[in-house]
């Protein structure tokens, strides 16, 4: 309207000519305004490659808990309540300054009694009653939205919420950190240049948690003459292979491994911080990530597209097709530029956000992993520029195959296949006996065009034998795993000599019958090969 004075008012850029990034700079800076919880609930979408586009993922991933400390004093009163004992007579010394402070708590470092050095994490106080709070707002507003908007019932973003209530409140409780601790000191204990601090049980509850102090700075604070002074590519070489022991082996993850929580220590070995959160992947997930791995590390983008299929869950409106060829565009892109510098990690993101645009709903660990591989090709290219993740991916594939294959075979799962064998050989004579009944007592039917009598008893008695063969071959293997148990002085390669008989004649057995039944079915086949015309 002219002449109103609304001319000369500046007009607001519309959202859709803002650029991307500009628009991901701004929801990260809204999120850190909004306060401790929208701050680790960004922090966890940035994990979540399937609800956001990778512009966001990467503005989400640097946010800092820019917050204040809180006072010594209510450190000092909380640290007294939890343990039940005053500041100065747990520890013999107490710094006054937190060397790290962000919104759940804050890091103090102290001495105890024996001198051992620790980092004592607390609590900040409050923080449990706000976050519950926010999360409840926040259920609430994924609950409309999924009730009023087919885009938002796609996603789910209720159960995105619920997930992120879950995740949030284990990272408040210490002890459940502390047990995570122990758990990855003991899962990657093998990998010497790799440092796990171990938590002090008795000084350690649900608000305080007290772990060995890491002396050491950020990977990602060195410099170049701190580069030249570690062996980088044998350290970037373990971290990345522990990592991938972790996903695909372990299938117990240190899930927010950005560069502030990997520290280079004194020693020159590498130190995981901070394990509030962690995820588990199942050992049927396993297996089809390390197929993904595999096949995007190695440019194969239909492979790749076939492994995500197998990982996610179809919906209605989900378009194979049009999966496949933009899977196979981002793998195919990438791989022009030249497949060492494949961004193995953003590969993975992206496909995650393909599923998610295509109607295939995958679950979180697979942008977890894009995310957990973005930030290792990070630090591992801090410690050595040469560093290839992908082709350390293919290096260690065999590698991880057999242990996979060695961790399935458990004493557990043994007992299980004998326990099994124990119970088919119990039902064996029951069942044979009948089926022999049934065709003794010529109640046995069998509809057919044409059939020849002859041929037919023999196929039975060929049956027949192999039961009866089979039948004595597991009555020989029960007999002889009995026999285990009983001691004698005759023995054959440690064990009891007559088990040992007992189990060889069953292996002979076996081959034989074996044998048996290979070149039987080779003769038939070559009978009715000279049979046909010719």
């Amino acid at each position: 309207m002219r002449g109103s004075g609304f001319d000369d008012l500046p007009v607001e850029e519309p959202v859709a000519a803002r650029s991307s990034t500009e628009l991901s700079e701004r929801f990260a800076k809204d999120l850190e305004t909004l306060g401790p919880t929208f701050v680790k609930i960004g922090q966890l979408l940035s994990t979540r490659a399937d609800l956001l586009p990778v512009t966001f993922l990467d503005a989400l991933a640097r946010l800092q808990d820019n917050v204040e400390p809180f006072p010594y004093e209510q450190v000092e009163a909380i640290v007294s309540v939890e343990l039940g004992i005053r500041v100065s007579k747990a520890f013999s010394w107490f710094d006054r300054v937190p060397v790290a402070a962000a919104s759940l708590g804050q890091v103090h470092r102290a001495a105890m009694r024996d001198g051992r050095m620790v980092a004592v994490k607390v609590q900040r106080p409050g923080i449990r009653e706000l976050i519950l709070g926010d999360l409840d707002a926040l259920a609430e507003i994924a609950d409309f939205a999924d009730r009023h908007s087919a885009g938002a019932r796609r996603r789910g973003y209720a159960p995105v919420v619920e997930e992120f209530r879950k995740s949030l409140l284990r990272e408040l409780d210490y002890r459940q950190e502390a047990r995570n601790l122990l758990t990855l000191r003991q899962n990657l204990a093998k990998f010497e240049r790799i440092e796990v601090p171990a938590p002090v049980d008795d000084y350690t509850t649900s608000r305080v948690l007290t772990t060995d102090y890491v002396k050491g700075e950020k990977v990602t604070a060195l410099g170049p003459l701190g580069k030249l002074e570690i062996r980088g590519a044998e350290l970037a070489d373990e971290l990345f292979k522990a990592y991938l022991h972790q996903i695909l082996v372990d299938g117990f993850v240190h899930a927010d491994p950005h560069p502030g929580n990997v520290f280079l220590t004194e020693d020159g070995r590498i130190a995981l911080l901070d394990l509030g959160m962690v995820t588990r992947v199942s050992p049927a997930l396993q297996e089809k990530l390390l197929q993904l791995l595999l096949a995007a590390s190695e440019g194969r983008g239909d492979d790749a597209a076939t492994a995500a299929i197998k990982i996610g869950q179809e919906g209605d409106a989900f378009d194979a097709a049009e999966f496949r060829r933009r899977v196979v565009e981002v793998v195919a892109d990438v791989q022009d530029s030249r497949i060492e510098h494949l961004q193995l990690g953003r590969v993975v993101l992206t496909i995650a956000r393909l599923s998610s645009d295509c109607g295939l709903r995958v679950p979180s660990e697979l942008a977890l992993l894009g995310k957990t591989l973005l930030n290792l090709d990070l630090v591992g290219r801090t410690l050595d520029p040469r560093f290839d993740p992908n082709a350390a991916i293919r290096r260690y594939a065999v590698e991880l195959t057999e242990l996979r294959m060695l961790k399935s075979v458990s004493p557990g799962s043994v007992l299980g296949a004998l326990i099994e064998i124990k119970d088919f050989a119990e039902r064996l004579p029951g069942r044979v006996n009948k089926i022999l009944d049934t065709i003794a007592s010529n109640e046995l039917a069998l509809n057919v065009d044409v059939i020849d009598e002859k041929l037919l008893l023999e196929g039975f008695q060929k049956v027949a034998n192999r039961i009866t063969v089979g039948l004595i071959l597991a009555a020989l293997i029960v007999g002889a795993a009995m026999l285990m148990r009983v001691d004698t002085s005759w023995k054959i390669l440690g064990y009891p000599g007559l088990a040992m008989l007992l189990f060889l004649a069953a292996a002979g057995g076996g081959f034989a019958l074996t044998l048996s039944i290979l070149l039987a079915d080779h003769q038939t086949r070559k009978a009715a090969r000279s049979k046909l015309p010719k």
